[in-house]
C-alpha cells in the first residue's frame, strides 16, 4: 500500500468535527442549543468567522439547525445520509480574503488600462445586477461578469483564470448556505452601489482609488456574512414576498 501525504484539515473543518464529536458524547444532546459564537470561540480558541463556517458546515450536514433569533439547535447525531461532502470545500471568509489579495489590484491595473469599449462593458454588468436586484433575485449573472471583466483587463490568463475559480467557489455548499441567511434585497443594493464606486474609479482612470474600492466591496461583503444572525432566514423571507405560501411552514 503507498504512503499517501497527509493534507492539514481545514480549520473550520476542526471545529465542526470537535462541535459533532461533543454532540455525538452528549455533551449537547438533540434538540438542546449550543452555546452562543461569540462563546465558542473563546473557548476555542479561534475567530467568530471561522465558527461560523463551522456551524455552517454542520448545518448543510444535517447535524444542526440555525433558528433565526433563537440560537443553534442540535438535530441529530451524526450527518445525513444525503449530505455533501465537505472535506474538499473551501470555506466562504477564507474564499474572500484570497479574492481581496488578487481582485484589489487587478481593480487598480484595470483603472491603468481598460479602454472605453471594456468601460462600457463593465457598465452592461452593472445594468445586469440591477435588473436582478429589481426583480428580488441574487444577481449573480452580473456581479460574476463584473469581476471577471475587471480580471480581462490584465490580458493574463491564469489571473482570469484564478478569479473565475474564486468566484465560481460561491457554488460550495457552505457559501450557499451562508448566503441563504445573509443575502437579501437591502445588501444586493448595497453591492450594487459598491460596484458603482469601483466603476467610478475606474473610469476615473484613479489606481488607488479603485484599489480602494475594491478592497471596501470584499470587506463588505465579508462584514455582511460575518453579522449578527438576521432574525429569519432572509433569503426565504425574499422569496416568499414573491412567492407567498399560505401553508404554514413546520417548525
Amino acid at each position: 500500500m503507498p504512503i499517501l501525504p497527509l493534507s492539514p484539515r481545514r480549520l473550520y473543518r476542526q471545529i465542526a468535527d470537535q462541535l459533532g464529536g461533543l454532540i455525538r458524547a452528549g455533551e449537547f444532546p438533540v434538540g438542546s442549543r449550543l452555546p452562543p459564537e461569540r462563546d465558542l470561540a473563546a473557548q476555542l480558541g479561534v475567530s467568530r468567522p471561522s465558527v461560523r463556517e463551522a456551524l455552517i458546515a454542520l448545518e448543510v450536514e444535517g447535524l444542526v439547525e440555525v433558528r433565526m433569533g433563537s440560537g443553534i439547535y442540535v438535530l441529530a447525531l451524526e450527518p445525513a445520509a444525503s449530505a455533501p461532502q465537505l472535506d474538499a470545500a473551501f470555506g466562504p471568509f477564507e474564499i474572500i480574503r484570497a479574492r481581496q489579495v488578487v481582485e484589489c489590484e487587478l481593480a487598480a491595473l484595470a483603472a491603468r488600462r481598460m479602454d472605453a469599449a471594456q468601460l462600457a462593458g463593465l457598465h452592461e454588468a452593472l445594468a445586469l445586477m440591477a435588473e436582478d436586484v429589481a426583480q428580488g433575485q441574487p444577481p449573480i449573472r452580473g456581479d460574476r461578469l463584473f469581476h471577471l471583466r475587471i480580471a480581462e483587463a490584465a490580458d493574463n490568463g491564469p489571473l482570469l483564470r484564478t478569479v473565475t475559480e474564486l468566484f465560481d467557489e460561491r457554488n460550495n455548499p457552505l457559501f450557499e448556505q451562508l448566503g441563504q441567511h445573509f443575502e437579501t434585497v437591502p445588501t444586493w443594493r448595497l453591492a450594487l452601489a459598491e460596484h458603482q464606486a469601483v466603476i467610478a474609479a475606474i473610469a476615473a482612470g484613479d489606481a488607488d482609488a479603485a484599489r480602494a474600492a475594491m478592497l471596501a466591496h470584499l470587506q463588505n461583503s465579508h462584514d455582511r456574512f460575518a453579522g449578527t444572525w438576521p432574525q429569519q432566514s432572509s433569503m426565504q423571507a425574499a422569496l416568499r414576498a414573491r412567492h407567498p405560501d399560505p401553508t404554514p411552514s413546520p417548525t
